[in-house]
């Protein structure tokens, strides 16, 4: 396997809103995220964040290898895990739609996540919350690593806003990404705030860094 990778320098920014109008972000500025501690993690620089709802569709996450993931699948692999999270946070406090074909092949992890949104609005709308709509989610990536095992993968670390009709709040999500097929999908999604669903499910502090994780029993049944 090749150990030598370009590292992958991206600037941008992406800007939409509920009604499609666009603005520009005015801090463009890269940032550099610190390796994880591993020695086959190679740092990549990351884009300040992406502003608003992301409108890209399946068939944009596509890797430019279909054999292999590379460090050029990083810009759509990000903008595909803001866009999860965008529409994520749409359908546990607004009860919208969410396609998880679009970011999720393992079926154990589609059925983990899907029961995760129905628990989660079920809850708010028991508690009379979801009067209170997310009208944006903004996505900082803190940190961002390639990771070339004998299964290559992105960790991404995203810092999401959500912003409300009446205030905002904030947490973090660990994603791991993977090309399946020329296709890239999310393999594991955790997010780790206090009192979260995956936090109470699946426990506190998890370490994320095996992209087998669901696929560790057979189709249909539940890791957790």
């Amino acid at each position: 396997m090749k150990r030598a990778y370009l590292l992958l320098v991206i600037v941008f920014s992406l800007s939409a809103c509920e009604q499609s109008n666009t603005s520009t972000n005015e801090d463009d500025t890269a940032v550099a995220v610190r390796d994880i501690d591993a020695k086959d993690a190679k740092n990549i620089q990351i884009p300040t964040s992406t502003k608003g709802d992301l409108t890209k569709n399946a068939s944009a996450f596509v890797a430019e290898d279909k054999s292999e993931l590379s460090s050029v699948d990083f810009e759509t692999a990000y903008q595909m895990c803001a866009q999860a999270l965008s529409e994520y946070y749409k359908a546990i406090w607004n009860g919208t739609d969410i396609d998880l074909d679009t970011y999720i092949d393992n079926e154990n992890l589609k059925q983990y996540t899907q029961n995760k949104i129905t628990s989660q609005y079920g809850l708010f709308l028991k508690n009379k919350l979801t009067y209170n709509q997310v009208t944006a989610v903004d996505v900082d990536a803190e940190k961002a690593d390639f990771y070339e095992r004998d299964q290559r993968f992105f960790y991404f670390k995203l810092n999401a806003h959500v912003k409300k009709d009446l205030g905002s709040f904030a947490e973090p999500t660990e994603f791991l990404v993977q090309n399946l097929n020329g296709k890239l999908v999310i393999v594991d999604w955790y997010t780790g705030a206090k009192d979260s669903y995956d936090s109470t499910v699946r426990g506190e502090k998890q370490h994320i860094d095996n992209p087998n994780i669901w696929d560790e029993l057979g189709i249909g049944k539940s890791i957790y």
